[in-house]
């Protein structure tokens, strides 16, 4: 019998690229690749690859766990995911990471960004209409984990600190400013004062190349200087720093390994954070075949650029396996010391009921799961490090504290090409639109942004 050129693997709905019309979508291996099949009755047949490492992506199901839902939902289930979003009822993660958009306004007009932000794009939001984004999250999570604060460029919000102010007294675990950094290059004195809002507060810089001519092609002109000074200025008062890296195949992929060797010998860097380019925004026209990068192959780009990770330590997140992955190490004056390796998978699932782990050391395994919990705050996961220590004695760092753990995180955002409902279900990562409903990131930017909405509403008129 003639035989296919690729084994069929799984089906799932998925979105027209061209249209955003749900349709049907096989996923498939073939090459020792892992694609996406689909066709559109308008604009016809698509192939796109999903994934480079067919035994990785196998293995995401086992990551899988019963969902964390949030305390209260704000719209109905009308027309079927992704055209319902607000967070439905029948989504099935809450939100680990909520982001609120306090202006539309930037100080650059990044050519990657999805929000399209500017210099005379848009408008700030008002104090109050900020206050009722974050009352929002809290009336959902109650005790959210974490809250991103982001725009446009936050910073230049004339009601900045009024805002952190704010959220700092509210119930949120973790606050976080998602900046290009050009303030805190700028103004030292105002790095000062974010450092006052610790612990419990992180930045979230924007950091995508150590190259010139990179950071010309993503953000529109040479930011060298700013990301070094704005380093410089965040070592100074050790204020907890993550790198964030847009990746573009072909053009900074080749330094991941340099950035993150360079982020270990920052003191005030807590981790790295890679996300692959989203094809949204300004990146609608952006060619998904050839310049798509994908989770798999930011993963495998890590263990060859920066070999002292292996494959058991980057591992994916059980809230949303398909979507990140994490891992953990102790940073130290000689360099970084893997942690995830020590943790048995299911004991990231089973809350404690399996005890393979560490040379089976049930202690350690308990003390893992706390640590990596991303409901921590910055002092709980401090007292953690600290007594995990107990259970790992080859390692002797007695002054341990949260400035020594050190985090890489993979955060790939699903767009219109490689869509799969399957994975919105579970996206964590959230952000209140300006109807204060909570959206997952990857559909906000899709069909909830105002120049999306008429044909949102166009797409759930064909359904009904």
């Amino acid at each position: 019998m003639p035989t296919r050129s690729y084994t069929y693997y799984d089906f799932t709905l998925s979105l027209c690229p061209t249209c955003l019309k749900r349709i049907d979508a096989k996923i498939v291996f073939e090459e020792d690749k892992v694609f996406m099949l689909k066709r559109c009755p308008e604009h016809g047949r698509s192939k796109v690859l999903i994934a480079d490492d067919i035994e990785y992506y196998k293995n995401i199901r086992n990551y899988n766990k019963p969902s964390e839902f949030p305390h209260k939902f704000n719209t109905t289930t009308d027309y079927g995911c992704p055209y319902d979003c607000g967070l439905c009822p029948d989504h099935e993660q809450h939100s680990c990471l909520s982001i609120i958009e306090v202006t539309d306004r930037c100080n650059l007009t990044c050519p990657t960004c999805y929000a399209s932000s500017s210099p005379g794009y848009g408008r700030h939001r008002t104090l109050d209409e900020i206050k009722k984004m974050l009352d929002t999250i809290v009336a959902n999570e109650v005790e959210p984990d974490v809250v991103q604060i982001s725009g446009g460029e936050p910073t230049i919000h004339p009601q900045f600190f009024e805002i952190l102010d704010y959220a700092k007294q509210l119930p949120i675990r973790h606050l976080m400013v998602n900046t290009n950094g050009i303030r805190i290059a700028k103004d030292i004195e105002f790095t000062r004062r974010l450092a006052s809002y610790m612990p419990d507060f992180e930045i979230y810089l924007q950091f995508d190349s150590l190259r010139p001519e990179v950071l010309e092609k993503l953000r529109g002109q040479d930011l060298t200087e700013i990301r070094r000074k704005a380093i410089d200025n965040l070592n100074e008062f050790n204020l907890s720093t993550t790198l964030v890296v847009t990746l573009e195949k072909g053009l900074n992929d080749g330094e991941i390994g340099e950035i993150i060797d360079f982020a270990t010998r920052q003191k005030c860097v807590r981790g790295v954070t890679l996300q692959p380019t989203q094809i949204a925004g300004r990146l609608e026209d952006f060619d998904a075949q050839t310049n798509r990068i994908t989770l798999t192959e930011v993963r495998r780009k890590i263990l060859e650029q920066y070999p002292i990770f292996n494959e058991e330590d980057l591992i994916p997140v059980p809230c949303n396996p398909d979507a990140l992955v994490m891992g953990y190490a102790l940073k130290s004056d000689e360099g970084i010391l893997p942690l995830t390796r020590y943790i048995n998978p299911a004991d990231l699932l089973n809350s404690g009921k399996n005890t393979i782990v560490y040379e089976q050391d049930t202690e350690l395994h308990g003390k893992m799961l706390e640590l990596f919990s991303t409901g921590n705050s910055v002092e709980v996961a401090k007292e953690n490090l600290k007594s995990i220590m107990c259970c790992l004695p080859e390692i002797d760092a007695p002054d341990l504290g949260y400035d020594n753990l050190f985090r890489v995180i993979i955060m790939q955002f699903i767009d219109a090409y490689n869509f799969d409902v399957r994975s919105i279900k579970k996206s964590c990562v959230h952000i209140v639109d300006k109807n204060y409903k909570i959206i997952p990131f990857e559909t906000m930017n899709l069909f909830y942004r105002d120049d999306k909405k008429l044909y949102l509403e166009e797409l759930r008129n064909q359904v009904l």
